[in-house]
């Protein structure tokens, strides 16, 4: 006898005995588990996906906690924080749930953001040189070049036309100094540089 067998026909017989014997000495003369035959007996019908969580007795309906909602996005209350809004409402004998939960329909509803009204700037424009021929824009820079041993250092000014990439003007010092490179953009003008459209 096959083991599927076997089982079904200690099912059969404890199914008939139980009517005469019971189910605890029927289970006992056909070496079966009682717990198994109850099980089989009565099965549990399957639960297909996620099991429902079960509500709490206080947890807020809809209905309630779109009323917070409401509430928290009134025009008396809409630049003020959660804790603000509680303890005014409190003030006036209304009690409608604890801040945290405040946050939570908040964060629910995408608005537990900065509350307060924020001053909207419009965005600056970054300055652009624009040149349309040779002289029309010049302009300068320093760069910083290694020198012969550790700890030297030498900065290269330089004044170019934005136009053709030309240098107008340049030289070498040992510092980094704003007199310095004031001094090489007027001697630039003053020479008169200019640049050969070609």
């Amino acid at each position: 006898m096959t083991r599927s067998a076997w089982r079904t026909w200690q099912a059969e017989t404890a199914q008939l005995l139980t009517a005469l014997l019971g189910v605890v000495r029927a289970c006992a003369l056909v070496g079966r588990s009682r717990a198994t035959h109850h099980r089989q007996a009565n099965p549990k019908p399957r639960a297909f996906g996620p099991h429902p969580k079960a509500r709490h007795p206080a947890e807020l309906t809809v209905a309630e906690r779109a009323a917070i909602l409401g509430v928290l996005t009134s025009d008396a209350y809409a630049d003020l924080s959660v804790a603000q809004v509680w303890a005014r409402e409190l003030d006036a004998g209304r009690y409608h749930c604890s801040q945290r939960t405040m946050h939570r329909i908040l964060a629910a509803a995408a608005m537990n953001g900065e509350r307060r009204r924020q001053a909207t700037h419009p965005p600056r424009k970054i300055p652009e040189l624009v040149a349309t021929s040779a002289n029309d824009v010049w302009s300068w820079d320093i760069t910083k070049m290694r020198g012969p041993a550790k700890g030297i250092w030498y900065h290269a000014y330089v004044v170019i036309d934005i136009y053709s990439r030309y240098v107008v003007g340049w030289r070498i010092e040992t510092v980094e100094d704003g007199e310095l490179a004031a001094d090489l953009v007027a001697e630039a003008v003053a020479a008169g540089y200019r640049v050969i459209q070609q």
